[in-house]
């Protein structure tokens, strides 16, 4: 029988990535324990606010910033309050955890969650955190000596931990939506079931601007042969200046084989029927793509503190299950020639496939809530 709780601590920030496996541990937590109470807390002024009010939950700041990496005086500006906000955000965080009484306190990532943890870690309340990249971010670095669990995407992870006995390998939630229909169904939704193949794209907001460059070389290559399916996601910002390189070099998306979005807000869907991937290596999306088996040509974002994707992406190639290009060394036409290169051979796509489901998983969510079950004070 399932642990009934009351109340669950969640922090987490700085991007929808942390933000995303706790809504989804939440949800998950709520079947079984309908009366739990839940508190989200992250930083005054992260992007975290905004989306977990959206989402319906609670939620409470502590003063809290990153550090920059610069002598420029802005930026020192910057890290003096950073310093101060650490001097401060530890009595922020014991006051509200003595005011909710949380069973358990769980963190998600960004720097954000580091003062409630290591609090409540003080405190002797249960702790744990999850780490969605390859190799830890700071803030994980910081809190393992404290942590009592740490849970990690992958089974290579754990050589990155001092503390290895600690680390549990639960994968990274990936929404329910992506497994509610098969790969058929979601071709023909789409209207995509011909028997070319699907090409899905699209960018993070990190170097979104310079890679939409490219993707337009890459239309107009495909544009001229049609060689399967593709679906782009610009972005808000992108959309328009891929539709202005794409009228001055005469093309014009049918809307079709090839049609351009700012934003796949079916994106469940549309990665279901996908048989190629091109994108950056976000751990959400890598979690995503292993939990569906599809194979990916991946371009990290070098602006991503640590190189992060870098090594993320690096982990699925060495599996089989992608082919990584980096940014300096790519363009439209390196894009166009991997992707076609690779969907003239279903058998190499194949073998991605089966390899990319290897690393993936599925019940993550399942996973997360057990290891912070099993924690015993």
């Amino acid at each position: 029988m399932k642990r009934q709780w009351r109340r669950v601590l969640f922090t987490c920030g700085g991007t929808a990535g942390h933000v995303n496996p706790a809504i989804a541990l939440a949800q998950r937590i709520r079947e079984t324990s309908p009366e739990a109470q839940f508190l989200f807390v992250g930083a005054e002024r992260g992007l975290e606010r905004d989306l977990l009010e959206k989402a319906g939950y609670p939620f409470k700041a502590v003063h809290i910033s990153n550090f920059h990496r610069s002598f420029a005086p802005k930026e020192l500006r910057h890290n003096f309050v950073s310093v101060l906000n650490l001097i401060r955000s530890p009595a922020e965080a014991r006051r509200i955890l003595r005011e909710f009484e949380p069973e358990a306190v769980i963190g998600t990532g960004g720097y954000a969650s580091y003062p409630a943890v290591k609090a409540a870690a003080k405190m002797g309340i249960p702790t744990a955190v999850h780490e969605s990249n390859m190799i830890p971010g700071l803030t994980t670095k910081l809190l393992e000596p404290v942590v009592d669990r740490i849970m990690v995407g992958f089974e290579a992870c754990r050589q990155n931990y001092k503390h290895p006995e600690k680390v549990i390998v639960t994968g990274t939630p990936v929404r329910g939506g992506f497994f509610t229909r098969t790969k058929a169904e979601a071709k023909r939704e789409l209207g995509v079931d011909d028997g070319r193949p699907l090409v899905v794209s699209f960018w993070g907001s990190l170097g979104a601007s310079g890679m939409n460059r490219q993707m337009a070389d890459f239309i107009a290559l495909e544009a001229a042969k049609t060689p399967f399916y593709h679906i782009h996601s610009a972005g808000k910002s992108g959309f328009p200046m891929i539709q202005a390189l794409l009228k001055e070099k005469g093309v014009v998306p049918d809307g079709v084989s090839v049609r351009l979005a700012e934003y796949l807000y079916d994106m469940p869907l549309v990665m279901r029927a996908a048989d190629l991937v091109i994108s950056r290596a976000g751990a959400s999306t890598l979690s995503e793509l292993t939990a569906l088996g599809v194979p990916a040509v991946l371009v990290p974002s070098p602006y991503v503190t640590n190189h992060h994707q870098e090594k993320n992406a690096k982990a699925l190639e060495e599996a089989g299950g992608a082919v990584v290009l980096l940014e300096p060394d790519c363009s439209g036409q390196i894009l166009f020639q991997t992707a076609a290169g690779l969907l003239r051979d279903p058998a190499r796509l194949g073998k991605m496939s089966a390899a990319m489901a290897s690393l993936g998983v599925r019940d993550a969510t399942e996973r997360i809530l057990e290891a912070v079950e099993s924690i015993e004070k």
